[in-house]
């Protein structure tokens, strides 16, 4: 499954390219819900390629440097307001997105990647597997599914102290 999906990621520039003389500008996602090379350039996913968001300009780590890689500081889950806009979405490497199961979002390190996070208020840890970027917003500095939250016990709250360990990718 996964080389048939690998060979139609790699053809779709192909096709793209056939139907146009010039390269398509960025439009999400496409009519098979794959990820445009645009939108994959554009949100990182090809290593150490920069994306913009918001007018800021973010540089994907590669495993290399990833893999020795802690931060602490405030993490948050995907809120209820967008819980179901996000549901059944592609993250930025691809997958479905399903709130039910523990993934995560962060704005550099490579992807996939897994990471330990620790709530320091509860001492509570979970292994979750990186998979999209974010979160965009003040200091955060990961965004959590709604399960990986209630797994670390900050799902009533919003918010949480914690820090995070990179494991591997």
């Amino acid at each position: 499954m996964r080389k048939v999906v690998l060979t139609l990621w790699l053809m779709l520039p192909l096709a793209l390219s056939a139907c146009s003389s010039s390269r398509p500008s960025f439009s999400g996602r496409t009519d098979s819900g794959l990820i445009s090379p645009d939108d994959a350039y554009r949100l990182g996913k090809i290593k150490n390629t920069p994306y913009l968001v918001d007018g800021k300009v973010y540089v994907p780590m590669d495993y290399e440097e990833a893999i020795a890689y802690e931060e602490t500081g405030i993490a948050s889950w995907y809120g209820q307001e967008t819980l179901d806009q996000h549901s059944g979405q592609l993250t930025a490497y691809g997958e479905v997105f399903d709130p039910s199961r523990p993934s995560a979002a962060h704005k550099y390190l490579p992807l996939p990647s897994l990471v330990k996070v620790t709530n320091l208020d509860t001492k509570s840890s979970i292994i979750v597997r990186v998979n999209d970027r974010g979160p965009f917003i003040g200091d955060r500095i990961i965004d959590l599914s709604a399960e990986a939250a209630k797994r670390l016990g900050f799902f009533e709250k919003g918010t949480a102290t914690v820090k995070i360990e990179v494991l591997a990718k």
